[in-house]
């Protein structure tokens, strides 16, 4: 929609990566100075990492077309959780390789030849694994071993491994990753964008579809930009999209930071809304019904004699047992335990005229705290998972506003 109102020949703040609008910030120039350098050497593993959004494929993709196809074969595999074997598969197919019925022996046979083949032409192999997080230890093996073929003395297969932060942990700290560490010759990190990039790569990427200065920002909407996206690339994408499209609905030829914050607001009470919609019951009402299940009936504890052992409160299957009773803890919300029960006030007052109770067991309280606390951590859990759906919902939407479902035929769902 708003490409239009504003005459881009395109969308320039889509999520899927294009090499097209790729920007050389600071962390990209050094990393592409890292790749151009493996790729010189010919050999051995090349490693990139990055937080989600970061922009690590299209950084591969802006190196790939810079690379004569006639003297580098380059293919890439967007790797799942996959074991060895099956990782020598997805290899194969990428290679052009038969490997349905084929025993290990004759597949690593067949990808030797073939890349024998590709240096015979005067040709180089280069392998990209994206998402190398989600690599089991045997796959970077078989990766390892795929890097011992050689002809001539010369390495017939160069690897790029392209992850989230969370792979440089296992590469680096695996003790049975030692002999593929010793291969490693280049690794960056991409960071994300400093404050002064921000202005530029936005300005770029609307150079790329034929923007004319309509709309203008203020230099304070690039600010807050930077707040709110803290310099990622993915995130910077979504919020400028938006950004546009709120302008165009209405009708605005210049941005401002003020616009920035609105459209900011608007996002979060959306999720905010949103994930209290869906959320399955309120927090005390939870809380209450767990309270209610581990204590059936409201009378006291009723006393016990001095030679009878205390009963064994409930345990769930994954709570390891303890071998003497929790110490004594305030609850970490008081005011909503109390809160529980809607006859709270009154069983006070009759409890202050009716003669003492027994002390309540303190294992028994530690107990129920512990069921609480874990019913509230779970919710804890759904709210986020219901956040990242809307996250990805909105991702769609931005992305193909035609196919993005109707609020007048979606009020059945929203309700």
């Amino acid at each position: 929609m708003y490409d239009q109102y504003y005459g881009f020949t395109g969308r320039p703040f889509q999520l899927t990566p294009d090499p097209h609008f790729y920007f050389e910030s600071g962390t990209h120039r050094k990393a592409m100075s890292y790749l151009g350098y493996g790729l010189a050497q010919g050999e051995g593993f090349i490693v990139i990492t990055g937080d989600v959004g970061a922009g690590k494929t299209t950084l591969v993709g802006h190196l790939m077309n810079t690379i004569d196809p006639n003297r580098l074969t380059a293919v890439k595999l967007v790797s799942t959780q996959v074991e060895g074997d099956d990782l020598l598969r997805l290899v194969a197919e990428q290679f052009g390789i038969e490997w349905e019925g084929e025993s290990k022996a004759e597949l690593l046979r067949s990808m030797e030849q073939y890349l024998r083949e590709q240096a015979r032409a005067g040709r180089r192999t280069l392998l990209i694994v994206d998402e190398g997080q989600n690599l089991a230890i045997s796959a970077l093996e078989e990766l390892r071993m795929l890097s011992n073929f050689q002809l001539g003395g010369h390495s017939l297969l160069q690897i790029f491994l392209l992850g989230q932060p969370e792979f440089r942990q296992t590469l680096f700290h695996s003790p049975t990753l030692e002999q593929l560490r010793q291969r490693v010759i280049a690794t960056h990190h991409l960071d994300p964008m400093e404050p002064e990039e921000v202005e530029p790569y936005i300005l770029h990427r609307l150079g790329k579809v034929g923007w004319t200065g309509n709309p203008s920002f203020s230099p304070d909407a690039f600010e807050a930009i930077f707040d709110y996206s803290e310099g990622v690339p993915r995130k910077l994408n979504v919020l400028v999209s938006r950004l546009l499209l709120y302008g165009a609905v209405e009708q605005m030829n210049r941005i401002t930071a003020q616009n920035v914050r609105s459209v900011v607001a608007e996002i979060e009470a959306d999720r905010g809304i949103d994930a209290a919609t869906l959320a399955p019951l309120p927090v005390d009402e939870v809380v209450a019904a767990a309270a209610t299940a581990a204590a059936p009936t409201p009378a006291p504890f009723a006393p016990r004699a001095a030679n009878e052992a205390a009963p064994e409160w409930p345990r769930r299957s994954d709570e390891p047992a303890a071998a003497t009773p929790a110490p004594f803890a305030a609850p970490a919300e008081p005011a909503r335990v109390v809160a529980l029960a809607p006859q709270a006030a009154s069983e006070a007052d009759e409890a202050a005229s009716a003669p003492a109770a027994p002390a309540i067991d303190p294992g028994h309280l530690a107990a129920l705290e512990k069921q609480i606390a874990s019913l509230e951590a779970q919710l804890v859990e759904q709210d986020a998972a219901l956040r990242r759906v809307l996250d990805l919902l909105i991702e769609w939407v931005e992305r193909d506003p035609e196919n993005a479902p109707n609020p007048a035929k979606s009020q059945t769902w929203a309700a």
